[in-house]
């Protein structure tokens, strides 16, 4: 009778949180339906274990950060030498080192560094070097935010690495700017973006549905034919979210390819490796009883 006992008293318990957990979920529709939409894909040539960057579409990515993004976000990381590495957009196979690059050489002396004069010691400006990094937009983070209605734009050095899915959420988020949903309160100095994290509960009526996405202080930062291309791509707020996406994947591991390659070559050795070790086990130990 105990044991019987103390299984009814069991059961009871179970329904009793199944119970209490249904109510609450079922008490909760609008949260349940929020969240961010998940990221479209770009169709990125670097994708998967074989998947290698196409060239072209890192230097259109490359125009388009310095045309666009670069007037408000920092690369911090990035030096103008890293373009010609092998892999990178502007890789010539007959250079003599990333630092001598013709392009790379030119491209870094388009934009003006801040510098010490060595004679006077006063701060200057000067055209920049392959040697040098990436300028930065402020000359300090309170500065950014003040400039960006409080909210500092974060730096894209690594941003593809920092966020799930990297490449495919930034060209979601790029291109993925929509009119805000009937019924959301959106406030001055915030844009509705379906591929933005956050909760949008409290931003609409009690009991109604939740839309996907969250609130972005950045405003949409493309628009069609905003960026010039040489090569006859087009110039669409699409095209560009995918080709700026790419370089930022690119920027964020510029050696992703080569460690691809050097990880296939490793499976074929350990392979090749486990092979000859059976054929030898199967040798040594041919005819000897185990």
């Amino acid at each position: 009778m105990t044991l019987e006992t103390s299984m009814r008293s069991m059961k009871k318990t179970l329904v009793l949180i199944a119970a209490a957990a249904g109510l609450t979920l079922a008490a909760q529709p609008a949260l349940a339906s929020g969240g961010a939409a998940h990221p479209r894909s770009g169709g990125f040539s670097f994708e998967g274990p074989f998947g290698t960057f196409d060239q072209g579409q890192l230097q259109r990515g490359y125009k388009v950060y310095r045309e666009v993004c670069a007037s408000c976000h920092s690369m911090d990381l990035m030096h103008f030498r890293t373009l010609a590495e092998p892999g990178g957009p502007f890789y010539d196979e007959h250079q003599a080192n990333p630092a001598e690059n013709r392009f790379v050489k030119v491209l870094a002396a388009e934009v003006q560094v801040p510098d010490i004069d060595s004679e006077t010691g006063e701060p200057i400006m000067r055209d920049a070097v392959p040697a040098d990094r990436f300028p930065n937009p402020y000359p300090n983070a309170t500065a950014a935010a003040a400039g960006n209605g409080g909210a500092a734009p974060p730096d894209l050095s690594v941003m593809a690495k920092a966020r799930h899915d990297g490449a495919n959420y930034i060209y979601s988020l790029l291109s993925g700017y929509r009119t805000p949903p009937a019924g959301l309160e959106i406030r001055p100095g915030q844009y509705y973006n379906p591929y933005m994290a956050g909760d949008l509960t409290p931003f609409v009526a009690e009991g109604a549905h939740v839309p996907e996405g969250g609130f972005i202080a950045m405003p949409p930062p493309l628009m069609d034919g905003q960026v010039t291309y040489d090569d006859g791509s087009k110039e669409t707020v699409d095209q560009y979210a995918k080709d700026v996406a790419a370089f930022i994947a690119w920027a964020s591991d510029p050696r992703q390819v080569q460690r691809k390659q050097s990880g296939l070559g490793v499976l074929i050795f350990l392979f090749l490796f486990a092979g000859v070790t059976y054929v030898s086990y199967r040798r040594i130990w041919k005819g000897v009883a185990h």
